[in-house]
């Protein structure tokens, strides 16, 4: 008989709680709740990494950690989990409220100066005084969101509009129309049309050609009240004045106000917080910031902030320790998904993942997924064969789908202050009202295969690009995969193969004798993409035109080339010295930690992305993309996300150009806080899955608006071009709460 803490009478269950059996031998019971048991082979399939000691001590469901049917179904553990707050003081939260004003009014009266100046210009249009001008709010629910007709670019308060066709034009486009030089769509048919404003500044409907009436005069119309952001702006500055915001302290260098440097303004590497990711000479930020998640006490804040503002990623080690142990195992998430939609066993096997060899989509089951996940996918010549998984769960349904794991993810978040996403108090993001239409920012899952070998063509990556939005990105499981000597050999042959492909096809480097070796050994070049099965999965290639935010990409008559399919025997490299030097360090390999490490990656200076894309302007020829061919075409280096930097790219970008990323490797339990306008790429070491949100932060909202005018720039139907942040409008809404809550009497 067993009795409770309260002396009742507890009935212990003869059933293993994971599986509901009691026929598979041996069982282990918890010594905590004295009512669960656990069967061996559960416990050796669903908790591998617990001994059984730790499970008598206190089981799964003691821990808050099961992942049986059960549990997974459960809300009990959610309640728990989501009634964790973010916790300030008083003085904390006043500290906050002051900070959102101090980074964000200077934003808010340039904008409302844009306003000032189109309103002035309407009351010289109707011959009265800017005081006598009636502005009409525009009919618009909460929960859509206003686009301009021309450059796609979101409409946040004033506008103008055609009374007859209802045809809406953003402020910038309106300037640039009266300039005479209207940018919102290059590339386009549209740019050919030459759309003039009239001699008082007026501006006509454009024709049917450009989605208008070719009728009516645009009316300046607004979002808000007319009234309510200059108001903002005069409650802003005087609240600023008051609370002496810009009068910042003198004498002292930056970095001193740092911990991470001594008092000789020299990096302390005796802090531990501090780790090398770059060699550029002659710079203060070749070391990040780098703190345990279990040493991140009070105050900690401030130094996040020191690093944050100059634009410098930062990365927080451990932050799993922070969670409650739930398995990111992949079989375990994809048993919470199928748990959560109460789905048979039979729906929902088959899905989409993208083949990094020729960046095609593949439909594949996810057990065969996850099979590769765990033990690698290799194709008859042994070369490694690498899916990411795309969309899965499907987007904005992260929490809905997974909300045991989404839990999980925001409750080991470090400085929720500005990562939480529902009640971060500096995220600029969560500012916006609840009945408003808001922006799909996560959390999202990345999982992929990956091996620690730089294999040159079809590694697992996430090409360069770069957010709108500041992001935090989690490692929450990894898996090495073991390449066998075979494997490893091949590996080695087909990489020199490559290097020759290139040199004959991208660098015309080969000569005949080269070419007749190249073809002796069975390496095609231009082999047709048949676009039909591939090892029992359907092959999908890039979309090419009609869907909006894809780009379309004008590839050669002979660009649909299948990945290159390479066979037996090893091809020489010959030439000069140099040539074979520079073949060397093609094959080598990354040079960094790979052991523990799940993931490595580049990101880059802010200041530097002007040298990055001459860069790549100038030796775009030299990637491969689509299809595994060479890239025809460059509409943005950076945004049209088609090239990853090898570490030979990176060792010529650094030899022509002076510049290097920051590098380093993402271990399991690292959160990598990237600031928004950081180019940036990642190359998995181990089968990953990470899992990412993206914030808003005050530091940062000037180079979100600079990176909305950027996408406004590309083409209609580029994949970057859609405004879907609304970054103007979060930051209206933060001085709004910032400028209440200081307003607020103390209760």
């Amino acid at each position: 008989m067993i009795f409770g803490p309260q002396g009742n009478i507890i009935e212990p269950s003869w059933m293993c709680h994971q599986c509901q059996r009691n026929d598979k031998g041996r069982v282990v019971r918890c010594l905590k709740c004295k009512t669960k048991r656990f069967c061996i082979p559960c416990l050796e399939n669903w908790y591998p990494d617990t001994n059984e000691e730790a499970i008598a001590e206190a089981c799964p469901v003691c821990c808050g950690n099961c992942n049986c049917k059960a549990c997974l179904r459960s809300d009990a553990y959610l309640k728990e989990l989501n009634s964790s707050e973010v916790k300030i003081s008083e003085a904390e939260r006043v500290c906050h409220f002051l900070y959102l004003l101090h980074a964000l009014v200077p934003f808010l009266k340039e904008f409302n100066q844009e306003q000032v100046m189109e309103k002035g210009l309407e009351a010289k249009i109707q011959g009265l005084s800017p005081e006598a001008i009636e502005i009409q709010k525009a009919a618009c629910e909460n929960k859509e969101r206003a686009y301009c007709n021309y450059c796609k670019t979101s409409i946040v308060d004033f506008h103008r509009s055609c009374p007859e066709c209802s045809y809406d034009l953003c402020l910038a486009c309106c300037r640039e129309i009266r300039d005479g030089h209207l940018q919102g769509a290059i590339g386009n048919e549209k740019s050919d049309y030459e759309w003039k404003a009239k001699e008082d500044g007026s501006i006509p409907c454009p024709p049917e050609k450009l989605e208008g009436c070719g009728s009516g005069i645009l009316e300046l119309r607004c979002m808000f009240s007319q009234k309510w952001v200059s108001d903002l702006v005069v409650k802003a500055e005087d609240l600023a004045k008051r609370h002496k915001l810009y009068q910042e302290p003198r004498g002292r260098k930056p970095q001193q106000w740092c911990s991470c440097f001594n008092s000789k303004g020299d990096i302390d590497l005796g802090s531990g917080k501090s780790r090398k990711a770059a060699s550029r000479r002659n710079s203060s930020d070749n070391y990040l910031y780098w703190p345990d998640a279990r040493d991140i006490k009070h105050g900690e804040l401030r130094h996040f902030q020191q690093h944050w503002i100059k634009g410098e990623p930062v990365i927080v080690s451990n932050v799993l320790e922070h969670s409650t142990g739930l398995s990111w195992e992949p079989m375990v998430m994809w048993r919470a998904f199928r748990q959560m939609k109460h789905t048979k066993h039979s729906k929902h096997l088959d899905v989409v993942a993208i083949d990094c060899l020729d960046w095609t989509e593949v439909e594949i089951n996810i057990h065969q997924f996850f099979s590769g996940y765990s033990e690698g996918r290799f194709g008859k010549d042994l070369w490694p064969h690498i899916l990411k998984l795309k969309d899965w769960p499907p987007a904005n349904s992260f929490e809905e789908r997974l909300p045991r794991h989404g839990a999980e993810f925001i409750n080991c978040l470090p400085f929720k202050e500005y990562s939480h996403p529902h009640r971060g108090f500096l995220n600029v993001a969560v500012k916006l009202p609840e009945n408003s239409l808001k922006p799909d920012l996560g959390p999202k899952t990345y999982i992929a295969y990956g091996v620690a070998q730089e294999l040159g063509r079809g590694d697992s990556v996430t090409k360069l690009h770069c957010d709108m939005s500041d992001a935090v990105n989690i490692l929450t499981h990894a898996k090495a995969v073991t390449l066998k000597p075979e494997h490893l050999s091949n590996i080695q042959k087909l990489k020199k193969k490559h290097y020759s492909q290139d040199q004959r096809e991208i660098f015309k480097f080969h000569t005949e004798r080269e070419e007749k070796k190249m073809a002796d050994s069975g390496l095609p070049s231009e082999e047709k993409i048949d676009g039909a099965q591939r090892n029992g999965k359907t092959r999908k290639g890039p979309q090419r035109k009609g869907k909006k935010g894809t780009a379309q990409v004008n590839f050669g008559s002979d660009s649909k080339k299948l990945r290159t399919e390479v066979g037996s025997g090893e091809t020489e490299i010959e030439g000069d010295s140099n040539n074979v030097e520079e073949c060397q360090c093609y094959l080598a390999g990354e040079g960094l930690d790979h052991e523990a490490g799940g993931a490595v990656w580049d990101i880059f200076r802010r200041q530097d992305v002007p040298k990055l894309q001459k860069y790549l302007k100038e030796h775009y020829r030299e990637f491969r993309h689509f299809y595994c061919s060479p890239v025809q075409q460059v509409v943005h280096p950076i945004h049209d996300q088609s090239f990853y930097l090898t570490l030979e790219h990176k060792r010529k970008l650094k030899e022509e150009y002076g510049i290097e990323p920051w590098t380093f490797v993402q271990n399991l339990g690292d959160a990598v806080f990237i600031p928004a306008g950081c180019p940036h790429q990642v190359r998995n070491l181990k089968s990953c899955i990470k899992v990412a949100h993206d914030f808003v932060s005050p530091e940062n909202v000037n180079e979100c608006i600079r990176l909305t005018e950027e996408f406004r720039l590309l083409p209609e139907n580029h994949r970057a071009k859609e405004d879907k942040l609304e970054v103007k409008k979060m930051a209206l809404y933060a001085i709004s709460v910032a400028v209440s809550g200081l307003e607020m009497p103390k209760k």
